[in-house]
This record gives C-alpha cells, structure tokens and sequence, in this order.
C-alpha cells in the first residue's frame, strides 16, 4: 500500500517531503516507538491520538485516519534505522525536535518507561540527529 511512498522515503537523497506525508512517516514513528515493548497499549494509541490531534489541528475523523495510515504504515516500513535515517533527510530538525517530544509522551504514556522504549527512543533521537541533552531535555519538558 505505501510502496511508492517508502521508496521516495528511502531514496539515498530523499527531498524534503510535503506536510502530509511528513505527518504520516513522523506519526508511524510514534507508532513504532509505542510498539516497541510488545504491548501498544490503549493509553499509547490514546496518547498519540492526542498528539497528532493538537500538533496538527485536526478533527477526530482526520486523526482516525492518520493514525490508521500510520499504523499501517509502521508495520509495513523498513527496519527502524533505514526509516528513521529517511526522515531525517527529509524533514526540517525543528519538527524532528518536537517529534522526539511526542515520543517521550507515547514512552510516558502508560507510566512506565519500558527498557525497549528507552533503547529505541535514545537510538531514534540520534539517528534523527536530535542530540541526547536536546532529548533528556524534551523528556524533562514531557516530566513536568
């Protein structure tokens, strides 16, 4: 279903990508860092519903069905570093920033931080070149 869309992701030069799909490659990242600890739990999906809600303004018909896409796509993307190495091409670091925020909220969401989930959010916070004091301050944020 997202063929065409990986492939333009993981191009070895990946243009910077239009609004909606960044939405969608940054949103399946929620997913997969929710995932990460076997259990995607009501409160993480609750959680980046939210998320995706308020950072784009959108009515929950139009959130259902990013996050659908996304899930969808989550599970259909190439493994986590070739995925996360994509995006960091292709989408400005301001919203790679606020995207490792949103996952220390899904990491956050269930009140316990799983050891899966800190391992995948320390490696996806590099790989999407966000620094690990720009991380521990971003959680720190989520925190408080």
């Amino acid at each position: 279903m997202f063929a065409d869309f990986l492939k333009r992701l993981t191009d070895p030069a990946p243009a910077q990508l239009p609004d909606t799909d960044a939405r969608l490659a940054l949103t399946a990242l929620l997913v997969r860092v929710a995932r990460s600890d076997h259990d995607y739990s009501g409160a993480e999906r609750s959680r980046i519903q939210g998320i995706i809600s308020s950072r784009y303004g959108l009515d929950d018909s139009a959130r259902d069905a990013l996050l659908s896409d996304a899930e969808a796509l989550e599970a259909e993307a190439p493994d986590t570093v070739r995925f996360t190495r994509s995006i960091k091409g292709a989408v400005p670091y301001d919203e790679r920033l606020a995207v490792v925020e949103a996952l220390w909220k899904v990491v956050l969401a269930d009140g316990a931080r799983a050891k899966e989930e800190d391992a995948l959010l320390r490696l996806v916070a590099n790989l999407l070149g966000i620094t690990d004091m720009d991380s521990a301050k971003a959680r720190k944020r989520v925190e408080g």
